[in-house]
């Protein structure tokens, strides 16, 4: 039997024109391999690159092969904004947990993947490392499987296991993974907003967080917290502390007691080596994780997710500045609508009162060409660096009142401004 083993340029020969490719996201972006494809530009027309989140820089990215690759993006990182706002790249709103849909049910049918895997075992097992995700449907459903295996790749226990018999072609280059900390940049009003939220957590939660700088800033006002619980689609190092001191123990969950939940995690090589090998983890699927019906057999399920803007009548933008794609609608649904229906569940939607430039985020209507992500009807918390509000089972004119009352004061008469335009009343 010909070896799977082969040189990137020999593994990327297969692609064709007009071929639909997968990208392993995030920490496991294998910007090597495509790299290697961008070296075919010349013979290559409109393949299209699916991707989620995806981190550090590629020669794909470049202007000059815009006739050659074209991103369609169904969560926008950093390094695709500019793409797509110049046209050499689209976006597909969807939910997370319902991403492996598209590729098994043939709306968006795979001919390749290219993924990052570790070293395989004695047995030939590989591991999908920080980013099983949908990373995992992808190697189902793909035609062709490319994987760069990377020594620097942890092995993380769950779904994110791959026996090499899965794979096509297998290109060894190790790579230090792409690290961030957000935990190092924390401002006084995360910090406000961090111990705002900590204050609504009951003890024995569970808690679905993202990273950034308030997921990071409440992780650090838990301390004298007890029996909390961890099922999250994603989560960075500010978890650790809270792990090793026994605040996060996961003994009250209803589904994997005992271990911390999550699809994928990004951070620096601390969390890479705590996640290595560590069975307290459990690295499942987006399509169960980020399932409502698993999230609310949980208690108490707090759900802490961000907000772009937010109008008065509690609609919720968190994926674009006006018609400008910034990120995505990934799992803020799932977890939201999963949170609420849990019992003493919590949803909670945080975010700075101004943009660095004093604009309020909370405003009288969403931008022109903002999409709402998150619905009036499904928000129920909103914090600020101002304080709490709780919008469940609030009219409309009450919403606008609370939500005025945790701007930023100078945006305070504006908005009062705004409630008296469309009802008469302040």
């Amino acid at each position: 039997m010909k070896s799977r083993w082969m040189s990137a340029e020999e593994a990327v020969k297969t692609i064709q024109s007009n071929q639909r490719v997968f990208l392993h996201g995030s920490a496991s972006t294998p910007v090597y391999l495509m790299n290697a494809l961008a070296q075919r530009a010349d013979e290559l027309r409109n393949v299209e690159l699916v991707n989620i989140t995806t981190m550090g820089e590629s020669e794909l990215f470049k202007p000059e092969y815009e006739k050659s690759f074209f991103f369609n993006a169904l969560f926008v990182s950093a390094n695709l904004r500019g793409i797509i706002r110049e046209g050499r790249g689209d976006y597909v709103p969807v939910f997370l947990s319902e991403i492996s849909r598209l590729f098994e049910r043939g709306y968006l049918p795979l001919d390749a993947a290219f993924l990052q895997v570790s070293p395989p075992d004695a047995h030939g097992y590989c591991s999908l490392g920080t980013s099983v995700d949908v990373a995992r449907s992808a190697v189902r459903s793909a035609a062709y499987v490319v994987a760069q295996v990377n020594k620097f790749i942890p092995r993380t226990h769950g779904d994110g296991i791959v026996h090499i018999s899965e794979i096509d072609a297998l290109v060894a280059y190790d790579s230090p993974l792409p690290e961030l900390n957000y935990g190092e940049s924390l401002s006084d009003a995360d910090m406000r907003i961090g111990k705002y939220i900590a204050g609504i957590i009951d003890d024995g939660a569970t808690l679905q967080m993202g990273i950034g700088s308030i997921p990071d800033a409440v992780l650090r006002c838990l301390d004298n917290h007890r029996d909390l619980g961890v099922h999250t689609e994603m989560f960075s190092e500010g978890l650790i502390p809270l792990i090793e001191s026994g605040v996060v123990n996961n003994r009250n969950k209803r589904k994997h007691p005992g271990k911390v939940v999550t699809s994928f995690a990004t951070g620096t090589r601390k969390l890479y080596d705590f996640v290595n090998d560590n069975p307290l983890f459990a690295f499942l699927e987006a399509a169960y994780v980020n399932d409502t019906a698993v999230i609310r057999q949980h208690p108490k399920v707090t759900a802490i997710n961000s907000a772009i803007e937010i109008d008065i009548t509690g609609q919720v933008c968190a994926d674009s500045i006006g018609t400008m794609h910034f990120s995505g609608v990934g799992g803020q649904m799932d977890f939201i609508r999963g949170a609420s229906l849990s019992d003493g569940g919590k949803p909670i939607i945080a975010l700075q009162s101004t943009t660095p430039r004093g604009v309020s985020k909370i405003t009288p209507f969403l931008k022109k060409g903002a999409g709402v992500v998150t619905t009036r009807a499904h928000v129920q918390y909103v914090v600020t660096e101002y304080g709490v509000v709780n919008l469940y089972g609030k009219s409309l004119l009450q919403r606008a009142r609370l939500l005025r009352d945790i701007a930023h004061p100078d945006h305070r008469e504006a908005l009062d401004r705004a409630i008296f335009e469309r009802w008469k009343r302040t």
